[in-house]
């Protein structure tokens, strides 16, 4: 099973904005891609909502400067602790050339453990297992303040009490991270920083920012949401997609 396509998405944004030979470009060695780890939404019973999430992802680039890109999706959980998730692609910010366009339908069901990718591409959905290693709820950080093993840097960590976001009631953490120089190849200290909006009732984070020096800055945030049952429908193989089951090739 593809399980990158589970917790995050490919961007290639550089990639499909560069020229090829074909189109009058050169062909250049490196480049690469970079997994985006989206929030995680664990199948809980009783916790039914249907949320927009935004993200934008924010690059430092090498001359000076930043560059953003950004998508809006819908997510869905009902009752039963079925999941439903859809995949866009990451755009450039504020850009018309490029626009986001939903590229997978995502649909767990704890109960049948199974899990359906369905691609806007070929309508194809692949039928797989869902191993109950990736249904594990979200834990807020519980790590304490103190340094770091070996020497290598120091922790922060700051309880920052319950507040509303979203209309829901949400416990916000932060956590910083120092690392001395030469722990990462790096020639200075190095500062990861995390700011969580944590939901008791849902468990899962509404709202999540994390910086770092190697990824930029990555803010995932509820834009809105309500704690009533979705319509059955969207747990359900969308309307004209054909089924492969690919779960007796993966075993």
């Amino acid at each position: 099973m593809r399980l990158s396509r589970l917790i995050g998405l490919f961007v290639a944004v550089a990639s499909a904005a560069a020229q090829t030979q074909a189109d009058g470009g050169i062909g250049m060695d490196g480049a690469g891609k970079q997994v985006l780890e989206s929030i995680h939404v664990p199948p809980i019973a009783g916790a039914p909502f249907s949320l927009t999430l935004a993200t934008e992802w924010t690059r430092p680039l090498l001359q000076g400067g930043t560059f953003t890109v950004e998508n809006v999706r819908p997510i869905k959980r009902d009752s039963r602790g079925r999941i439903y998730e859809e995949r866009w692609l990451l755009s450039p910010k504020g850009s018309n050339n490029m626009p986001s366009r939903r590229s997978y339908i995502q649909i767990y069901d704890p109960t049948a453990e199974t899990f359906y990718e369905c691609a806007d591409r070929t309508h194809i959905c692949e039928l797989y297992d869902w191993p109950k290693t990736q249904r594990a709820p979200e834990i807020p950080i519980r790590t304490e303040s103190g340094p770091l093993p070996d020497g290598r840097g120091f922790r922060t960590r700051e309880d920052r009490g319950v507040e509303t976001f979203a209309g829901l009631p949400v416990h916000s953490y932060r956590d910083t991270v120092v690392l001395n120089p030469g722990v990462m190849g790096n020639d200075r200290p190095m500062t990861y920083v995390r700011d969580l909006r944590y939901s008791e009732a849902l468990h899962f984070n509404l709202s999540s920012i994390l910086q770092t020096p190697t990824v930029g800055e990555q803010r995932f945030r509820v834009l809105e949401i309500v704690t009533t049952e979705p319509e059955a429908k969207w747990f359900e193989v969308p309307e004209g997609y054909r089924v492969v089951d690919k779960r007796q090739a993966a075993r």
